[in-house]
């Protein structure tokens, strides 16, 4: 979904890829920066072994200024063997952190930082470490501003109990209709992600929402997933949008345009929940045929491309007309509708759109080169000496 946007966007702008040969070996980097995936796999290895995030995250940072620094040692040394026993070393004091804590880490990384004062390579190496640390702090500025308004969020919603009071009863309200009580529960957990994470605004939600859908007929694992799908979409929907913001301080970008930004680009991905709720087989509930999940397949990716086209409304740095988006929009809707008619209705309606953009379209010149090939047909007579005369 988003990579359909993202291509539909990169088009309107005319934008074009890398060559081919100007594009970066990614296995060429991994073999010579492999180490560098280490900390990632002890963060991913110690949140997984059920220790905290916060120590995960220090952990990591702790082991990448390790081997930072380190591999900067061991490049002073002259053979190999050297190098071998040094790391030895390395991984041996760092263990010790099992047992003693974080104080063996930072008396290592002491001792690397002393070592590579002696030599120019070394004083480099820690000029660009201090460096990194102050970009990585005035990167993480914004978000931490983000965290703190919102932590003045959780703290009214969470003492209160205004989160579980109105959640309830915005639901009852939409109690016997479907639709309605979709809608509302994806304003919850809207509204209630831009101020909980995401882990206690599903576990609030869910306790109200997910019985309320399973008696409207709704499987409990596609509400539950509902809720869930939601209170992740929350991270890039204004004016909180936590996920938008930590992009932004990495793209270097105003937050609330980038927030927007990434909001017209997800906003496709609004409707694939609705699409799971009104024909299960999407997520292989119900016991399906596999006809029936390939047909929910097809639809979701019809649906998906039309509204793609009616949010960005572009394709090959030529706009859509006004008419053309409207029937993208028909024809994602009448794919989100219940009803097999509609369906086929919706299908042939997205392939007559594809058809005509990706054919008639094509022929067509647009306005552009049309008035290019004008003025240079002007020009041409305007050059060409009179009739008769020798030049």
């Amino acid at each position: 979904m988003v990579f359909w946007m993202v291509h539909l966007e990169a088009k309107r702008r005319g934008l074009e890829g890398l060559a081919p040969e100007d594009c970066p070996n990614a296995w060429q980097a991994l073999r010579s920066r492999w180490y560098l995936v280490l900390p990632l796999a002890g963060l991913v290895w110690l949140l997984f072994a059920g220790y905290t995030p916060m120590y995960a995250g220090m952990a990591g940072l702790a082991l990448t200024a390790v081997l930072v620094l380190g591999t900067a040692v061991a490049a002073m040394l002259s053979r190999q063997a050297f190098r071998y026993l040094f790391w030895i070393a390395v991984g041996v004091w760092g263990a010790l952190v099992v047992r003693w804590g974080v104080l063996p880490v930072l008396l290592l990384l002491a001792a690397l930082g002393v070592v590579l004062l002696w030599r120019r390579e070394g004083r480099n190496t820690l000029h660009l470490v201090r460096e990194s640390l102050v970009v990585g702090a005035m990167q993480a500025l914004p978000v931490g501003v983000a965290c703190a308004i919102v932590g003045v969020i959780i703290g009214v919603l969470t003492l209160t109990g205004a989160a579980t009071s109105l959640a309830g009863y915005i639901l009852s309200v939409g109690e016997q209709h479907l639709l309605l009580a979709l809608v509302l529960t994806m304003l919850i957990c809207l509204v209630l992600g831009m101020g909980i994470p995401t882990i206690p605004n599903y576990i609030i939600v869910s306790a109200i929402a997910a019985p309320a859908l399973l008696e409207l007929g709704v499987p409990l694992i596609v509400s539950h997933m509902y809720v869930f799908y939601f209170g992740l979409m929350a991270d890039l929907t204004p004016p909180v949008a936590l996920a938008a913001y930590a992009a932004s301080s990495v793209a270097k970008s105003p937050p609330l345009p980038t927030s927007l930004k990434a909001f017209q680009l997800g906003i496709a991905g609004f409707v694939v929940p609705y699409l799971a709720v009104y024909d299960p087989a999407l997520m292989l509930q119900g016991d399906p045929a596999w006809w029936a999940v390939l047909w929910a397949i097809l639809r979701a990716l019809f649906a998906i491309g039309c509204w793609g086209y009616a949010i960005v409304g572009a394709r090959k740095g030529d706009s859509l007309a006004w008419w053309e988006r409207l029937w993208a929009v028909a024809a994602a809707i009448l794919l989100a509708t219940p009803w097999w008619v509609a369906d086929l209705a919706g299908i042939f309606a997205a392939g007559l759109l594809i058809v005509r953009l990706y054919r008639f379209r094509s022929e067509e010149p647009t306005r552009d080169d049309s008035a290019l090939r004008a003025s240079a047909g002007t020009a041409e007579k305007r050059m060409e000496p009179p009739t008769g005369q020798n030049g």
